[in-house]
């Protein structure tokens, strides 16, 4: 295979199951172009773990399109724009807006004071499987479990989850490469979210309550309130990253557990090793593979290459998670693996927002299912996996089990 053409193989579906041999490859040039990308031209894609931290830390490196010069590259995007998708001082600004109504400083027992709500959610997801032999774990626990708990800290109604889910399945689609079509579903959808969750922002400030949309739209501390379409697009983001990637994370971890039965059978038993297994998943299963829209906003030089001014920069955060500069036998799956700096949550001031709140929700689901799960068998592996390459996890994990046991039994 050609070393320009790798980023094509890891975009093609039949490479969804396992596309860490490829990542392999793009490694052996820590940085380089490649003739395909996200849009209709290439990128230069960074692939070790040194390099994609030092650029996370690099103001020159741009999350805003805008900036790119680079023919075929498509930087338009709903207006206005979410700060995941900004440079500082307009990220810093709405990003701090946002947090201080979901963590630290002014918040910072919120998740920790979640954990009862999400122990009980997951606990009558696992219950409703008791009596079941054959299930979907992405449908039944992987999806259900992360929506719920968006949807009550932001204040969206769950029973509107069959309406917005199709507008995001339409918006995560547009991860892939993206055709003429694709972007026309994606902005169709990013207007309907956007305009569906602006009504919600102005009902929460007529009739405020203790969720987060009410909090922001009632907000007069320091620098606020957000203007309405900011809240929606602010919305958007953390309704979509709120859940869509912790789908990911534990339908991979499932998956993962019952790959190697000696760590399930540990997690059953020492409960206290899940926070190491979800570390170990954020770098081994990475539910966030590519950061695939950033752009120099002048020539960077980095590992021996310059990344010209303007040009589209992708950054693939599963290769730099299986460098074996950074990490002893890094295809090894390991929750014990000390010092595990993985980049499942990127870094710098683009941080996972949700970050704690995704770890929350995986422990949580992972040590339930270990405990609850009598001998999972899962029915087809590899399993079919959903189309991104960027928001990597299978479509469906159909599992086979002897039995499920409720809470009440768990500690039999």
């Amino acid at each position: 295979m050609r070393q320009e053409s790798i980023l094509r193989a890891i975009y093609d579906q039949a490479s969804r199951a396992n596309p860490y041999p490829l990542f392999a490859e793009l490694r052996r040039t820590p940085v380089c172009w490649q003739e395909d990308g996200p849009d209709e031209g290439g990128t230069w894609v960074v692939s070790t773990y040194r390099e994609i931290v030092s650029l996370l830390h690099d103001p020159r490196l741009s999350s805003d399109l805008r900036h790119c010069t680079q023919p075929g590259v498509d930087a338009r995007a709903l207006e206005p724009m979410p700060f995941i998708r900004l440079d500082p001082p307009e990220h810093d600004r709405l990003r701090a807006l946002t947090m201080r109504h979901f963590g630290p400083p002014e918040r910072p027992a919120f998740i920790e004071q979640l954990r009862p709500q999400i122990e009980s959610i997951t606990t009558s997801i696992v219950d409703g499987l008791v009596g079941e032999r054959v299930f979907d774990v992405v449908t039944r626990v992987a999806y259900a479990l992360p929506v719920r708990v968006i949807c009550a800290i932001l204040g969206v109604p769950l029973e509107d989850h069959p309406r917005f889910r199709v507008w995001v399945d339409a918006l995560i689609q547009a991860f892939s490469k993206l055709t003429p079509e694709a972007r026309a579903q994606r902005d169709q959808a990013g207007h309907a979210l956007r305009d569906y969750l602006a009504d919600l922002v102005r009902h929460h400030r007529e009739q405020p309550g203790d969720d987060l949309l009410s909090r922001m739209a009632t907000d007069t501390g320091p620098g606020a309130p957000m203007d309405d379409p900011q809240l929606a697009s602010t919305a958007m983001l953390l309704l979509i990253a709120g859940h869509e990637t912790t789908v990911n994370l534990i339908a991979n971890g499932v998956l993962t557990l019952v790959r190697h039965p000696q760590w399930l059978e540990r997690l059953r038993r020492e409960p206290q090793l899940v926070v190491g297994t979800v570390e170990e998943l954020l770098r081994y299963e990475p539910p966030v593979q590519l950061i695939p829209s950033r752009t120099a906003l002048e020539d960077i030089a980095v590992a021996g290459a310059t990344i010209p001014r303007g040009a589209l920069v992708s950054l693939a955060l599963a290769a730099g998670s299986r460098d074996p500069a950074r990490f002893e036998d890094p295809d090894r799956f390991d929750p014990e693996r000390s010092n595990n700096a993985h980049l499942g949550f990127g870094s710098g001031i683009h941080y996972c927002f949700g970050a704690p709140l995704a770890r929350v929700e995986a422990q949580i689901a992972l040590g339930q299912l270990a405990r609850g799960l009598d001998r999972p068998r899962v029915v087809t592996d590899p399993p079919p996996y959903r189309p991104s390459p960027v928001l990597r996890g299978p479509r469906e994990l159909i599992v086979e089990v002897d039995g499920v046991r409720p809470r009440d039994r768990l500690q039999s």
